[in-house]
């Protein structure tokens, strides 16, 4: 399956079927698993075998969309967990605990800020957020003895700002840590930062990859390529016994699926933040699509961006690949064929204007949710981003005034339509 295409392994990779076997994933809608011997089970809670015991843990279906999704991404394994926000708390708990200190950049999704500022915090990590426009000197002396990850977003949610991968992933290795890579809005259709350096890349599937705004969940994929032996001393974890597990070194064990390995038999037995086998199913209907659908989000949505642009109503476009953005180079680069379908934009007016404009719509809906088949929009400082401070807002690329609008499959023309009504109504 390597030596296909990105678009051929969305339709084909993580499951072959044998002869008379299913053609579509089977579910295993199975909470256990049956063994003729107890010797056998106990292979698999020593992790000596491959294999199935309970599903709070692992499951076949689950197994064969995450092996699809770590295919797309070209990495080494793959995981599923319930959402987005469980795979992002993975992918860093995996990796830290208390005393630990994380940097990462402050342009990232509310929920996922709120989690490493506040939650994680009660658990002992600290973190440090800088501007993914910052320097490299700048970026460099956030570190501290005790930094264990860099975290950022590839595209941020809501603020569209582009994560230069390359500058992060450097900074990351020259002390000793990975890069972990929120890929959600683009989708390895359209980025693949393991081919920029980073280590581990997080997604909340819920978003481009379901596509249909039907299942939740997240998915976690190790490249394999960050020697965790080579800085034992920050990853303890990997690198010395787990007494928990009969001293197995995950890191010697294992080698290049130690971290997902580690992330399955620790954290998903711990805290139980599994994907159902329904959804995973579902996932991967829309996966089966994904390559054909993100062309055109990416085509209204840089439509949309170009028509915003020229509204008087409209303060500013935030949108990467709109010729004269501020990440737009940062944008050809790591996404030359085009970055998500959301758009941020500001009213002159601020929050009342984007409060009667959001209102006035008709075919877009106000909604929680973004990037799937149907247009959608909200006001982040009064949503998703209520539970930061106008500071934290403003630092974040989020004021208080911004509509984040994410443009679904629908013809560009209604789209354009119905957003020029609403901004006409702003006045009224």
């Amino acid at each position: 399956m390597n030596d296909y295409t990105i678009n051929t392994k969305c339709v084909q990779a993580g499951y072959t079927p044998g002869n008379g076997e299913p053609r579509q994933i089977p579910i295993i809608q199975s909470t256990t698993f049956k063994y003729e011997t107890s010797e056998a089970m106990g292979q698999l809670f020593d992790l000596e075998a491959e294999g199935y015991f309970y599903t709070r843990l692992q499951n076949p279906t689950n197994d064969m969309v995450a092996a699809k999704i770590c295919a797309l991404e070209g990495g080494a394994a793959a995981m599923l967990t319930s959402s987005g926000q469980a795979a992002n708390f993975f992918a860093l708990f995996n990796i830290c605990e208390c005393g630990s200190h994380i940097v990462a950049s402050s342009s990232i999704y509310g929920g996922t800020f709120n989690l490493i500022s506040v939650t994680m915090a009660k658990m002992g990590v600290t973190v440090t957020f800088v501007d993914p426009d910052c320097s490299e000197d700048e970026l460099n002396a956030a570190f501290k003895e005790n930094t264990r990850a860099v975290f950022g977003e590839t595209i941020a949610n809501p603020a569209l700002t582009v994560l230069d991968i390359e500058k992060f992933a450097k900074a990351a290795h020259s002390h000793g840590v990975p890069l972990i890579v929120d890929n959600t809005f683009p989708t390895p259709v359209n980025c693949r930062p393991f081919e920029w350096g980073a280590d581990i890349v997080t997604h909340s599937t819920t978003k481009y990859m379901d596509g249909h705004a039907a299942a939740v969940g997240g998915a976690i994929v190790d490249s394999g390529n960050f020697d965790w032996m080579a800085h034992a001393e920050k990853f303890p974890g990997l690198t010395t016994p787990d007494e928990s597990y009969h001293g197995i070194v995950y890191a010697e064990k294992f080698g290049k699926g130690a971290f997902i390995t580690k992330c399955t038999s620790q954290l998903m037995r711990d805290f139980g933040c599994i994907q159902s086998p329904q959804h995973a199913f579902i996932l991967n209907l829309g996966l089966e699509s994904l390559h054909v659908r993100m062309p055109r989000h990416c085509e209204n949505g840089l439509a949309v961006a170009e028509f915003l642009q020229q509204q008087p109503e409209v303060l500013k476009v935030h949108y990467p690949h709109l010729p004269g953005n501020k990440f737009y180079d940062a944008a050809m680069k790591y996404m030359p064929n085009g970055g998500c379908g959301v758009i941020s934009f500001e009213l002159k007016g601020g929050r009342p204007a984007a409060e009667a404009f959001m209102k006035a719509l008709k075919l877009a809906a106000i909604e929680t949710h973004v990037a799937d088949a149907r247009t959608c929009c909200l006001n982040p400082a009064t949503s998703t981003h209520r539970q930061m401070t106008e500071e934290q807002l403003e630092a974040a690329g989020v004021p208080a005034g911004m509509v984040r609008l994410s443009c679904g499959l629908e013809d560009k023309r209604d789209l354009i339509a119905d957003l020029k009504q609403a901004l006409e109504a702003i006045e009224k």
